[in-house]
């Protein structure tokens, strides 16, 4: 993040402007309605800043300028078609201090105007950091056809029953409920239509009627990694948590979605590495839950793939705490779209098949005569660790040693690999591959070639074997 978004109050501040054309009277129409006290430095004035002066709205406080100017303001603006004079100005700002834009040349300011949507009190701001000016501003045309005008009544009305809803409800996480019941309910609509005295009379009436709510917890399935293939529900579960209980596996990019008050512990399972033992987990949502908290235990790929979401379920029905599942794009599915494999195909595979490599201690249970069949696609999650005893038993029970298969490291991520190869090979390139990593096993992963589109192409992957020969060997 190259830049910290601040709402900044201007209001009685004094700013300086260097410069009165047209651009400088633009950044000076959105000050003063900020409410700063303007003072411009300029040659001469352009119609408009001119007719702000005969106003008296702004002041023309000098014809050159003159670092000593920057004593008493609160932020600068160099806004001239002068580029010595907006780098002279830009150096004495940083020099004293001082929040500097130097307009249209984002290497000289340490503060940026972004796109305004402008619901006041309510105020949504989008910039791109000065990379992409144009997409910010389309951004903003598309959230300002999505935000009701009413939006600022309402916000207005909200800030006047803050005091009494903060009297009658003690718990934070009991206001949040109250106005997130409030503001999804009918309150909106009647601000919006101008009912206001009714709109106050249901906030009254929501207030008088609300109960205590106990705590829940919610399973949501991140998916393998993109943060893209999250879903809406997912996505509007975590920004409703108090707490979020998390894997190792789910990215950053998903937890940058998490509510940003909201508390976050890692609980997270990586083979090889320390993690939390499942049985602290499963007390950690039973206790966060009983203080009245919205949990959610975000779980990387889907939580009832592999994820122990049937484990945690079955603890919390025991202790009597609501829940509610969100699936999510399970790892096979994710992981092999972005590599260009299909599980299946009409012509090479009838079915699929999912697996893990890290079976109950002392429990394997699986039928290596049925797996090893072909005509059929293999997906093995957390199998880099046993990918050799996967690939004898595989050879053993009759599955041929030239199989396709493929180790998709990283997958849907921005750094996904692919290594593939025959089954003769699968514990080699599982050695390889960065964690954490699928296995695919069977003839449709030699289509990785032809149908290849998420990621650079490797130099290794360029020289695989044609999908035809790979197939013909196997």
């Amino acid at each position: 993040m190259d830049y910290l978004p601040l709402f900044a109050s201007l209001r009685h501040r004094p700013v300086l402007v260097v410069g009165a054309g047209e651009v400088a009277a633009r950044k000076v129409a959105l000050l003063l309605e900020a409410g700063a006290e303007v003072a411009v430095v300029a040659r001469e004035l352009g119609s408009e800043i001119a007719k702000l002066r005969e106003e008296e709205r702004v002041r023309w406080l000098a014809l050159e300028f003159d670092v000593e100017q920057l004593d008493d303001v609160f932020l600068v603006i160099a806004a001239t078609d002068d580029t010595l004079l907006n780098a002279k100005v830009f150096q004495a700002a940083n020099q004293r201090r001082r929040l500097v834009n130097v307009v249209d040349d984002p290497a000289r300011c340490s503060f940026i105007f972004p796109s305004i949507i402008d619901r006041s009190p309510l105020v949504v701001a989008v910039s791109s950091g000065g990379k992409a000016p144009v997409l910010a501003r389309i951004l903003r045309e598309k959230l300002e056809a999505l935000l009701p005008e009413g939006l600022g009544r309402a916000a207005e009305m909200a800030g006047r029953w803050r005091g009494q809803v903060k009297k009658r409800l003690t718990s934070i996480a009991e206001r949040r409920r109250f106005w997130e019941r409030l503001f999804s309910g009918r309150f909106l609509g009647l601000v919006e239509t101008h009912r206001l005295e009714e709109a106050e009379e249901e906030l009254a009436e929501s207030l008088e009627q609300h109960t205590l709510l106990g705590g829940e917890v919610t399973l949501v399935g991140a998916g393998p990694g993109d943060a893209g293939l999250l879903t809406l529900n997912g996505l509007r579960a975590m920004q409703q948590a108090d707490v979020v209980l998390y894997d190792s596996l789910v990215t950053d990019d998903i937890l940058q979605l998490v509510r940003r008050d909201a508390e976050r512990i890692c609980v997270g399972k990586r083979a090889g590495a320390h993690s939390v033992v499942q049985e602290e987990t499963n007390r950690l949502l039973v206790t966060l839950a009983k203080q009245g908290k919205r949990v959610v235990r975000l779980k990387g790929g889907d939580p009832f793939i592999f994820g122990r979401g049937g484990e945690e379920l079955e603890v919390l029905l025991e202790a009597g705490i609501p829940y509610r599942v969100v699936p999510g794009v399970t790892a096979a599915a994710g992981a092999a779209a972005y590599a260009g494999i299909p599980l299946t195909h009409r012509e090479h595979s009838q079915s699929v098949t999912l697996i893990t490599g890290h079976a109950q201690a002392g429990v394997d249970g699986l039928d290596w005569g049925q797996l090893a069949q072909g005509k059929q696609t293999l997906a093995v999650y957390m199998g880099t660790l046993k990918a050799r005893d996967i690939q004898q038993k595989l050879i053993e029970n009759g599955r041929s040693p030239l199989t396709p298969i493929a180790v998709i490291a990283r997958g849907t991520r921005a750094d996904q690999k692919v290594l593939s190869g025959t089954l003769s090979e699968l514990d080699a390139l599982a050695k390889q591959a960065p964690t954490p990593a699928l296995l695919v096993i069977g003839e449709v992963a030699a289509l990785h070639e032809r149908l290849h589109w998420f990621g650079e192409r490797t130099a290794a992957e360029s020289a695989q074997p044609s999908w035809s020969s790979a197939v013909n060997l196997a």
